[in-house]
């Protein structure tokens, strides 16, 4: 292996031209020595994956439709008349900041109010500001821009709909063409990989098993969508390996660098604060994932032998030590759907311009995951953008 630096002085300006790391510890890891090796002579197949049961389940209310589904937010069309008056007809389109503008009265504060409450606080401004004794106020809603959900990847129009009414999971793929299933061409790549698809609500990946609703017709799966959420429908043709966590570039790295070590190069190699004797290699549908810990700090010493990678696993370098399997699982999961969402949502937002690297929260620490084969340096800069709540990037 490859010497990082001489000099201490050296070591960090080396460390970013050429990938390496030095940790605590003393290990030496120099990312441009495993990046494209040619043979896997000291790799081995990992055998001790645990199976973790989720305890998330689906709740009952998801089933039912909500009792408040719509708030005003921006971008939403309202038409606003002071009965009586004729002539205060107007149409308004609720602005970025929530405001909207009508007769004589300064902006109003509207945001997240139904229709009804927003009709109160109009006559109440009116009657405030003695322009009318007793206002009544008629609110109709005319568009909605504010309300949509995401439906991306390998469905027949992936795109980002509006939700005018409450709307169930099947109604929404429904919507978008429903997932490609059959292939003119006979080969995997058009497919949708249904054991990995998933829905994002608020920053987490619901307990929805989307297989069992749309291959075998389990309406127990149909959940009701709320605004903002995101479902993602990944191809069967995908081979990456993704490398999260405490790495310096996190990423998905091509099927051909199929070892650990490999992987963990292509991501830049850990950073200086990794927890590397807990590092995690998770396999298997998002339903019924396995794990497997790996001490890769051994395997930097050249104590213990690679490990080879199977195409679709997600390998992530710790912040810290985990103490329970269960909520180290969960993590992984968590963080590896939000980059999904993220830099999907960030590519339907700008179609054709695949984004640069978008920064999620991974609970300890930040992630970045950009496509595969997308060259990154140390210097790249990444891109800002503003998350939903489903974890979606709004453009």
């Amino acid at each position: 292996m490859k010497k990082c630096g001489l000099a201490l002085i050296l070591v960090f300006t080396a460390s970013l031209m050429s990938g390496c790391y030095i940790s605590r510890q003393g290990e030496k890891f120099d990312a441009r020595a495993y990046r494209y090796p040619t043979v896997h002579t000291n790799a081995a197949a990992i055998t001790n994956f645990t199976t973790v049961e989720s305890t998330n389940r689906i709740r009952a209310e998801w089933l039912q439709p909500s009792g408040d589904f719509y708030r005003i937010g921006p971008g939403d069309h309202l038409e606003l008349e002071i009965l009586g008056d004729p002539g205060s007809r107007s149409p308004v389109t609720v602005g970025p900041d929530g405001k909207i503008y009508f007769y004589v009265l300064p902006g109003i504060d509207v945001w997240g109010l139904t229709l009804s409450e927003a009709k109160d606080r109009i006559e109440r401004e009116l009657k405030d500001r003695d322009l009318i004794k007793a206002p009544i106020v008629s609110v109709q809603l005319r568009g909605i821009d504010s309300a949509r959900v995401w439906l991306l990847g390998r469905v027949d129009k992936p795109g980002v709909y509006p939700m005018s009414a409450p709307m169930t999971l099947l109604e929404a793929v429904s919507i978008a063409g429903g997932t490609l299933t059959s292939s003119a061409s006979g080969t995997t790549e058009d497919l949708a990989d249904l054991s990995n698809s998933f829905v994002v609500r608020n920053g987490e990946r619901l307990p929805v098993n989307l297989e069992h609703l749309l291959h075998y017709g389990d309406m127990s799966q149909n959940i009701y969508l709320e605004p903002d959420d995101f479902v993602y429908f990944p191809s069967t043709a995908s081979h990456d390996i993704y490398v999260l966590g405490a790495v310096r570039m996190p990423r998905a790295v091509l099927r051909q660098r199929n070892t650990l070590a490999a992987a963990i190069a292509d991501a830049g190699g850990p950073i200086k604060d990794a927890y590397l004797t807990h590092v995690a290699i998770v396999r298997g549908s998002l339903d019924n994932p396995k794990i497997a810990i790996v001490d890769f700090a051994q395997l930097m010493r050249g104590k213990a032998p690679d490990v080879l990678l199977e195409p679709r696993d997600i390998v992530y370098v710790p912040f810290s030590p985990y103490r329970y399997l269960t909520k180290y699982l969960d993590l992984i999961l968590r963080t590896f759907t939000r980059a999904l969402a993220i830099n999907e949502g960030a590519n339907a937002a700008v179609p054709g311009s695949p984004p640069a690297g978008v920064a999620v929260s991974s609970g300890s620490g930040g992630t970045v995951l950009v496509p595969a084969g997308t060259v990154l340096t140390p210097g790249t800069k990444l891109v800002p953008v503003q998350i939903g709540a489903g974890g979606a990037v709004i453009p």
